[in-house]
C-alpha cells in the first residue's frame, strides 16, 4: 500500500491556529486582571486635592477616586466577573459576554477620563467639613492617578477585543472535563479509505488513516 502523503501546509496551519489562539487566551487573562487591579488600586489613591478658607486659615482637603466617580471600581468588577464568565459559556453567550468586557473597560476608562478634570467631590467634602453651604476649594491640583486608571480601563478594553476576535477558538470549562475532573473520552470518527477528506481530517487529528 502506498504511503499518504503528509499535508504539511495544512498541518502547519492548523498549528499556528492553535498557537494564536493560546497567545490570545493568555494575554486576554492577563491584560483583563492586570487591567481591573490597576483600576481597583489607584481608585483608592487620591486623585485631586486642595484648600479650603476657615476661620483658622486653611483646611487642606484631598479626595480619592472612588469618592470623585466610583464608576470606574464598578466596571472593573464587573470585567472581572465578565473575565471569568467568558469561559463558562459558548457560541452567542461568549460574545455577548466578550462584548461585556470590553464595554466594562471601556466605560471604566472614560469615567477615569471625566474624573481627572472633577472638581465636584472637593467642593462637596469643603461644605461637609467647613459645615458652609458655599465654601469652596482653592489651589486645587489634581494628580496622576486618574490617567493610571485610565490606562487600567483600556487594559480591560483589550481583553475584550482579544475574547471578541479570538474566544470562539477558546475551550470553555465545562466542555473539557467531566463531573469528576477526568477528561471526556471521545470516540474518533470513522475513517473511510475512499474518502480522501477523511483522510485529511484523521491526518490532522494525529491518526494513522491506514489503520497500520
Amino acid at each position: 500500500m502506498s504511503a499518504v502523503p503528509v499535508p504539511q501546509p495544512r498541518a502547519a496551519a492548523s498549528a499556528a491556529a492553535a498557537n494564536t489562539a493560546r497567545r490570545s487566551l493568555a494575554a486576554a487573562l492577563f491584560l483583563g486582571a492586570l487591567g481591573a487591579a490597576v483600576v481597583l488600586l489607584t481608585s483608592g489613591r487620591t486623585w485631586a486635592e486642595g484648600t479650603a478658607s476657615v476661620a483658622g486659615g486653611a483646611l487642606p482637603l484631598d479626595v480619592s477616586g472612588s469618592d470623585v466617580n466610583g464608576l470606574p471600581t464598578a466596571l472593573a468588577v464587573v470585567g472581572l466577573a465578565a473575565l471569568v464568565a467568558v469561559f463558562a459559556v459558548r457560541g452567542k453567550g461568549r460574545r455577548l459576554v466578550s462584548a461585556l468586557l470590553a464595554l466594562s473597560g471601556a466605560g471604566a476608562a472614560v469615567g477615569a477620563f471625566l474624573g481627572a478634570s472633577d472638581r465636584e467631590a472637593l467642593d462637596a467634602a469643603a461644605v461637609q467639613h467647613t459645615g458652609d453651604p458655599n465654601a469652596t476649594i482653592d489651589a486645587l491640583t489634581h494628580t496622576a492617578w486618574p490617567y493610571v486608571t485610565l490606562v487600567g480601563g483600556a487594559l480591560i478594553l483589550l481583553a475584550g477585543v482579544l475574547a471578541l476576535r479570538y474566544g470562539g477558538r477558546w475551550p470553555a470549562m465545562s466542555g473539557r472535563y467531566e463531573r469528576d475532573g477526568s477528561p471526556r473520552a471521545r470516540k474518533a470518527p470513522a475513517v473511510d479509505p475512499d474518502r480522501p477528506e477523511d483522510l485529511w481530517k484523521a491526518l490532522d487529528r494525529g491518526e494513522d488513516p491506514t489503520g497500520g
